[in-house]
């Protein structure tokens, strides 16, 4: 990210399903998908499908990519897979201030949430970053979806900065989720700035799973699907790349003093965070 005195701030931003490190050749590899990170260079990366801690087949993914690249991790633990915690992860070149994982499972479906991170910019602005893996079947989605545009998530009244959501929203063509994030962000999202925004299968991508959501504070300059002969094999999805202009608003404070606790599992030092209301 870059910035000068008066002008708005550049900001990439990429979201990428890696398939637990799995790629079309079926080696778990994941330094080729640090790799493929490298390559994009992005500021802020939303992660699906990612190992975290626990178990031992594949190791720790989620710590591994986090220290290969240097980024400020936060991992938000749907399930276990393998004995291993499995779920999201955000990266940040900027420090985490907290990190929620808001529980958005469909009764009887597979579990799944939205990783919430908040950064602090070289400014002191502060971003809200949404990381989310929504399910395989309509009526799942449609009841996730209407959890996340929900006072408890996407309109919670602590949110004083920029929002910006990503992820793998498992839409084969615009459904309730599109339909209700567009509608939330006024229409501000990749699929109205690009036509070329298929993103899966990787080699031949005829479906658009991918997408990232933003509010008016950030303008889009360019959007991009990362088509690097390693991207084409490291996973069955291809990154998102979008580069935006960022013109801060000006931030409360996310906490009252006195309403601090610890949040969820990170790697190194916890931050710090306010209390979080995981499911209404």
């Amino acid at each position: 990210m870059t910035s000068q005195t008066g002008k708005p701030h550049t900001l990439r931003v990429a979201t990428y399903n890696i398939h637990k490190c799995r790629g079309l050749d079926q080696r778990v590899h994941p330094q080729r998908i640090a790799q493929v990170l490298g390559e994009l260079d992005a500021d802020i990366v939303a992660l699906q499908e990612v190992v975290g801690h626990g178990g031992h087949s594949s190791g720790d993914q989620a710590r591994y990519v986090a220290e290969a690249l240097g980024y400020h991790p936060a991992f938000g633990e749907n399930r276990r897979h393998n004995g291993a915690a499995y779920g999201n992860l955000l990266l940040s070149r900027f420090p985490v201030l907290g990190f929620w994982n808001y529980d958005i499972t469909a009764r009887g479906r597979e579990p799944r949430g939205v990783l919430r991170a908040d950064v602090r910019l070289a400014g002191g602005h502060v971003l809200h970053l949404f990381n989310v893996h929504l399910g395989t079947a309509y009526f799942e989605r449609r009841e996730q979806a209407r959890h996340m545009v929900s006072r408890r998530i996407l309109r919670n009244a602590g949110l004083a900065g920029t929002r910006i959501v990503m992820g793998d929203f498992n839409e084969w063509i615009p459904g309730e989720a599109t339909r209700l994030l567009s509608a939330h962000f006024g229409a501000r999202g990749l699929r109205s700035h690009t036509a070329r925004r298929r993103t899966y299968p990787c080699v031949l991508p005829v479906l658009c799973l991918d997408h990232i959501y933003f509010d008016d504070s950030l303008h889009l300059h360019r959007m991009e699907l990362h088509r690097s002969r390693r991207a084409l094999v490291a996973s069955d999805h291809l990154p998102v790349l979008a580069e935006f202009s960022f013109q801060p608003r000006e931030a409360k404070s996310l906490c009252h003093e006195g309403s601090l606790a610890q949040g969820g599992q990170t790697f190194a030092t916890q931050p710090v965070v306010c209390n979080p209301s995981p499911r209404a």
